[in-house]
Order: C-alpha cells, then structure tokens, then sequence
C-alpha cells in the first residue's frame, strides 16, 4: 500500500487520510494506529476477525502498549463473538495474560446489528470500516475530530455493553 509506508513500526508516518480496500491493507494500518497509541485503543468489531486480530503483527503492537505504559488500556466491543470463542484468538489469548489492560465486553442487544468495524488510538487516530464484513475503510493517524466522534460513539456503546467473561475463562 502506497503512503503507509512499509515500516510499521515508523510512527512518523502521518497521512491524513487514506482509503483502505484489501485484508492487507487493514491489517497494516491497524498496525500502524495500534503502535502509535501511548494511552487507550478502543476497538468496535463484530468478531475480532482472524485476519487481523489473530496475526503476530498486531498481537505485538498491543502487547507492545501494555508493557510499555502501566496505564494503558485496550476496550474491546464485540458485536457477534461466537466465531472468536469458536475459532481461537491470539488477541484474545493476550487479553486473557494481560487482563489488567484489556477489557471485552459484548455489544448490548441495541448495538448487536451495527455493522462498522473500527479502531481508535488515543482520541486521535483511527481506523474504520462501515461494514466490518467488507475491507473497504480509511486509516487516518492525526484526526482528532474524527477520532472523538467515533470515540463518543463507542462510550455509548461501552457503557450498554456487557463484560465477555467467557473470553477470559477460554481453554483453547
């Protein structure tokens, strides 16, 4: 993907909007946005989709975030988990060790029929899909409006959730 860069780890990186249209351009740049997060990512998802949140690269920018910042901490709302409980997770095997940081919570029953898909790193970055079954969306790293919108929606929806004590009581 031309813009982003082929340095995941090179945070300079700032485009200020960028059209996203295949699984690997969404995985980079939820790579991207999760390595430049110092605070919070909150993640919207219908089922924490294997070919992103199962993969290494991702895995390590989070995990990268929670060892690094004792205050970090990763909201995760899942609209549909039965696929992850099914399938298996890395991310969630992460979750499980690193408890004291990331938090997953169902959708409550308003918000199970949301179809977006998006991830915000610290009021500022973000990545959204309208319909989180397609890999068409943007990445933008410095869009704090953006950011702040999706991110007020997410409280909402946080706060309606549910805590998925299922997730951290899995045996894979």
């Amino acid at each position: 993907m031309t813009g982003l860069g082929s340095s995941i780890s090179d945070t300079s990186i700032r485009p200020s909007r960028q059209a996203l249209a295949s699984r690997e351009e969404v995985l980079h740049a939820m790579v991207v946005v999760a390595s430049i997060a110092t605070r919070n990512l909150a993640i919207m998802t219908q089922n924490l989709e294997s070919d992103i949140y199962d993969r290494p690269e991702f895995v390590d920018a989070v995990k990268h975030l929670c060892l690094s910042r004792s205050y970090a901490r990763i909201r995760v709302v899942v609209t549909n988990p039965h696929r992850t409980l099914r399938d298996g997770n890395r991310f969630v095997y992460l979750g499980r060790r690193l408890s004291s940081f990331v938090e997953f919570r169902h959708a409550g029953e308003q918000h199970r029929d949301l179809r977006q898909a998006f991830m915000i790193a610290d009021q500022n970055g973000i990545v959204y899909r309208a319909d989180g079954d397609r890999w068409e969306g943007i990445i933008d790293t410095s869009e704090p409006v953006l950011a702040k919108q999706h991110l007020t929606t997410f409280d909402e929806i946080w706060a309606a959730a549910t805590p998925a004590h299922e997730f951290h009581q899995m045996h894979l």
